[in-house]
């Protein structure tokens, strides 16, 4: 199974570095290899614990694929974690982990995000075909979110 993890420090608090990732609907504009999002179902399975159901279109020229996965998004740890529910992959477990970081002489806000994800595809030739391209893309993820939260968000 391939996987990738990244931790980076990012010019924006946790919170809303977490609600950027958790606004699944936007990724189209600013995701690596992401095509279309649709969220078919969203519910409140605790205080403060959102459960999603997400389809999403990833491809890259001729290849295009669909999944849906599993999104939990719990705003009271600022973590979400993603888990394959249909498609193409065997397994995917995935998770943002979202933390301020204390600072007294800091002016603007910081946070420390991490980024894990551990995939297998469940035919060997898609994981051939696929993986080079989720690779390359996870590796440019960090960046695809800080700048998107510089937009939203404005520069720090």
């Amino acid at each position: 199974m391939k996987s990738f993890r990244n931790r980076r420090h990012v010019p924006h608090s946790a919170r809303e570095m977490f609600a950027l990732v958790r606004e699944v609907e936007s990724y189209p504009q600013f995701v690596p290899l992401c095509e279309a999002v649709r969220v078919r179902r969203r519910s409140e399975i605790a205080p403060g614990v959102e459960l999603l159901l997400v389809e999403m279109q990833v491809g890259f020229k001729a290849i295009c694929e669909r999944y849906v996965s599993r999104v939990s998004c719990d705003s009271n740890k600022l973590d979400i974690r993603v888990e394959c529910a249909e498609g193409p992959f065997r397994k995917l477990d995935n998770r943002w982990t979202f933390r301020d970081e204390p600072d007294a002489s800091a002016v603007a806000p910081r946070s420390m995000v991490e980024f894990f994800i551990a995939y297998e595809f469940r035919s060997a030739a898609l994981g051939l075909v696929m993986g080079a391209m989720f690779d390359r893309a996870f590796h440019k993820y960090a960046d695809a979110f800080v700048k998107r939260a510089d937009e939203v968000y404005g520069r720090c």
